[in-house]
């Protein structure tokens, strides 16, 4: 018997899932699965295993689950979600409680309550068959993270107070009493918002959290509430729209979401019907060059997934602008993961296709920071950084606008100021200030390099402690 335990990274989500199994039995199970779930039928199929359970650790809330469309895939697997807590869900599924337990060959997986980032929260502990007393890892889901522990708070103000007292006993009264050889690993790494400060490794020991992580070793509960509750990051607006789908259950594609490809003339009337968003995933230094009026630009990175879902309805279609039609498949792959399964169709041949039949163009100009700095007064100055990256350093005289409340910060300013738009590189730049021109701003720039090739370049930081999110220049 070889185990067969691999860890699937989701990048810009930051998402972890797993498939488990022994390739003797030929048998494995999938936790936690995205919803572009080719990955998990390809890597079975390559290492001669038949998938025959699906778990989820809890109902999730910043991607969309692929439990269901693996299921639909298979044919035949049982899809096991937990119940606990008073869960319940509108799709047909296998009740997971406290203890109960599945043998793959060699490996054997039992299910462990750990509430406290959900009120349903379940654990799984691997283990060979014949050493069922002694786990050598955890799969953790999103209650321990690598130097981190999951969020309480993402279910209101009205259930934090219970879930944080839950996690601290889930920490305390489950975690800390494994062995320290006991691998962990969780459904999240680093830039994930579903825990504080993450850390960069995807994977750790219970020995070495034990050590190092502060949530562990908080083994005061006023100390631990305190910690959990303190300078909590603004909740991602796709969270709670995400929350219910999970629960209701995601629908099943049976592919990849379809997306009709447009020519010209009919991506322009698709637009002017007015019901679709457009989305033009090219470089900023792309889109600054030539666009399409009141296109949003969040270039293709992995980090679309999760841009989009805090920027975009799901209920409206999506217009998509690729900076090359090849493109379509990952950028499609990336909005399905954060719920987005509507789309009008995508531009074919891209914005060439759209300047050679003769149709307008829009442009958003580039400006160095060195311009920035020469302009002076003359320029209002926009940081779309998060609070705390704002609160560590900023340009003097800037306004403080992250880039989901871009508008509703700036909403009062006149709009014909020449305005600079910067984050920590660019990429966040250029989506406020697509946003800001599509709202009406007409003479809004982004700035390349932003704040690395400011403090680079040894121009002036305001560090100010008085300074506040929204004050005018």
């Amino acid at each position: 018997m070889t185990l067969v335990f691999e860890q699937i990274l989701a990048d810009g989500i930051a998402q972890l899932s797993y498939l488990v199994g022994d390739d003797a039995a030929g048998t494995a199970a999938v936790i936690d699965p995205r919803p572009d779930v080719d990955v998990y039928l390809d890597m079975a199929r390559d290492r001669g295993l038949a998938i025959t359970h699906i778990f989820e650790t809890h109902i999730h809330a910043d991607f969309m689950s692929g439990a269901r469309e693996l299921e639909a895939r298979l044919g035949g697997a049982e899809l096991c979600v937990s119940v606990e807590g008073g869960a319940t869900y509108d799709f047909p599924h296998r009740a997971l409680r406290d203890g109960d337990a599945f043998t793959f060959g060699g490996v054997r997986l039992t299910t462990r309550f750990t509430p406290g980032h959900t009120p349903e929260h379940v654990s799984f502990l691997l283990a060979e068959t014949d050493r069922q007393e002694a786990p050598f890892a955890v799969l953790s889901g999103d209650s321990l993270f690598v130097d981190s522990a999951g969020r309480p708070d993402l279910l209101g103000d009205e259930m934090a107070d219970q879930l944080v007292d839950q996690l601290f006993d889930t920490l305390q009264g489950f975690y800390a009493k494994l062995d320290d050889g006991v691998m962990v690993y969780p459904c999240h790494g680093a830039g994930s918002a579903c825990g504080p400060a993450i850390g960069d490794r995807t994977s750790s020991s219970i020995g070495y959290e034990r050590r190092f992580n502060r949530f562990l070793r908080l083994d005061q509960r006023k100390a631990f509430r305190d910690a959990m509750l303190e300078g909590a990051p603004p909740v991602p607006t796709h969270y709670p729209h995400l929350k219910k789908v999970n629960a209701a259950g995601p629908p099943v594609i049976g592919n990849r979401p379809r997306v009709p490809a447009l020519t010209p003339g009919a991506f322009d009337a698709a637009l002017r019907r007015g019901d679709a968003r457009l989305l033009d995933t090219r470089d900023m230094l792309a889109f600054g060059g030539g666009h399409i009026e009141g296109a949003l630009n969040i270039p293709m990175r992995p980090e679309l997934s999760v841009w989009a879902g805090w920027l975009l309805d799901p209920d409206a279609p999506i217009l998509l602008v690729l900076e090359d039609d090849t493109d379509l498949d990952a950028v499609v792959a990336m909005l399905w993961r954060t719920g987005f399964v509507r789309f009008a169709g995508y531009l074919i041949g891209g914005m060439a296709k759209w300047q050679n039949a003769g149709l307008p163009l829009q442009r958003l100009t580039q400006m160095t920071v060195d311009e920035v700095h020469a302009a002076g007064s003359g320029l209002r100055i926009v940081d779309a950084r998060t609070p705390g990256e704002w609160q560590q350093g900023r340009i003097p005289g800037a306004i403080h606008g992250f880039v989901p409340e871009i508008l509703e910060r700036t909403g009062h300013l006149e709009r014909q100021a020449p305005t600079a738009v910067y984050c920590a590189s660019g990429f966040r730049g250029s989506i406020a200030a697509s946003l800001l021109q599509a709202r009406g701003f007409s003479d809004v720039r982004n700035v390349p390099g932003s704040w690395q090739a400011w403090t680079a370049a040894g121009y002036p930081i305001d560090t100010e402690p008085e300074k506040t999110e929204g004050e005018a220049a």
